[in-house]
């Protein structure tokens, strides 16, 4: 009913409409395990079985599908599942092309799990076109890019990916959790499958685990649809309606995720204790033109590299107090954390040195905080390497 709403309307009404028993504004949590049948095998729509179909988790996958300029969203139960189910798509012996700079859990699953089924995969710089090119081979059935990457932030040109997977007959799929619905629509640029961790910006509140596929074509959406029934790895219907309850304010917040993380950006980049700042709405990311194309804002992570390594890096991270020491991010308090010892630590330390995962290296999840007591908190930390 609002697909042709501007994004703001959609975050707030698309998928959704009042209950029709009551008029409830909101969509009720259908906190039910299975549904009465009139007669064998004759069902209300298609809820058999709330593993199947929920109507809470309906409402989300519709609202985040339109966010995404998608005609099907499916929801899982993580990021991770919703990886997994992209995976499923694949049979022994098919190859992945997955970018080198990538999430450690995202690694892992490919590394660890699917490794012993005959899935098999190559890292490939994709900020190098040609590097990237190398990578296929005639297996090769799936293309897994994340840009902004995770943590290092490189950009990756999703158009040209997209041209060149399209050409092998390989699937693109983006993870586009750190850019958000709000900045970037890889769909649009030629993507055959976006995913989110919605744990992340989507969800917003640090408070649930979820992940989200989106997808154009009818087909996909029919083997992904049958993944997730098959394997399971769904979200509970109160998971689902805590995300509606967060998609109704994502625009709002990432709007201010950026206006803050630019200023700490700049503000990062004059200071003496700091060797680097990687943020990709600053004219110095090796990527800014890029970003500047597929974005329509550059995001809530910084990324810097303090002078002194692990011992600079540890004074800092222990000093500040309005940022959290914590994993993850995305949500509305500021968190920061250590790649090397935290996030990526999942990664073999000569692959994270090699990356430029270094030991000096911190990761900002700004919050939406005010911005001039996140600064000061920043300077005060500083002043202790």
């Amino acid at each position: 009913m609002h697909h042709n709403k501007r994004f703001a309307t959609r975050c707030i009404h698309a998928g959704q409409s009042p209950d029709p028993t009551t008029g409830a504004i909101m969509t009720p949590v259908y906190q039910s395990s299975t549904y009465v049948q009139e007669s064998p095998g004759v069902i209300k729509e298609d809820y058999d079985y709330a593993r199947s179909s929920n109507p809470t988790r309906k409402a989300l996958e519709a609202n985040l599908a339109s966010l995404e300029g998608a005609r099907h969203g499916l929801m899982f139960a993580s990021g991770l599942a919703s990886l997994a189910a992209c995976i499923h798509l694949l049979s022994s012996g098919d190859h992945v092309v997955l970018c080198d700079d990538v999430y450690g859990g995202t690694f892992r699953q490919l590394d660890k799990v699917f490794k012993q089924f005959g899935v098999t995969y190559t890292r490939a710089d994709m900020t190098d076109l040609a590097a990237t090119e190398a990578a296929f081979t005639a297996k090769t059935k799936l293309v897994w890019i994340e840009t902004p990457t995770n943590p290092l932030l490189k950009i990756i040109d999703i158009a040209a990916i997209a041209q060149m997977a399209k050409a092998r007959g390989a699937l693109l799929g983006v993870d586009n959790t750190f850019a958000t619905p709000v900045l970037q629509n890889p769909l649009a640029l030629g993507a055959d499958i976006v995913s989110h961790s919605c744990t992340k910006y989507i969800g917003g509140h640090s408070d649930v685990i979820g992940g989200v596929l989106m997808v154009n074509d009818d087909d996909l959406e029919a083997r992904l649809r049958f993944t997730q029934n098959a394997v399971g790895a769904v979200p509970a219907p109160w998971d689902c309606f805590l995300l509606l309850r967060s998609t109704k304010t994502l625009h709002v917040r990432v709007e201010r995720h950026c206006q803050n993380a630019a200023r700490i950006a700049d503000f990062l980049a004059e200071q003496p204790q700091v060797e680097r700042v990687i943020y990709p709405g600053r004219e110095d990311h090796p990527q800014h033109a890029i970003a500047a194309k597929q974005m329509s804002g550059f995001g809530g992570m910084v990324t810097a590299t303090l002078k002194g390594g692990l011992p600079a890096a540890r004074a800092f991270l222990e000093r500040v107090q309005v940022f959290s020491l914590a994993e993850s991010l995305g949500g509305v308090e500021s968190l920061i954390e250590h790649p090397a010892i935290m996030t990526h630590a999942s990664i073999d330390k000569p692959l994270r040195e090699a990356l430029g995962i270094s030991d000096g290296l911190v990761r900002f999840s700004v919050g939406i905080e005010d911005g001039e007591d996140l600064i000061a908190d920043i300077a005060e930390a500083l002043a202790a390497i």
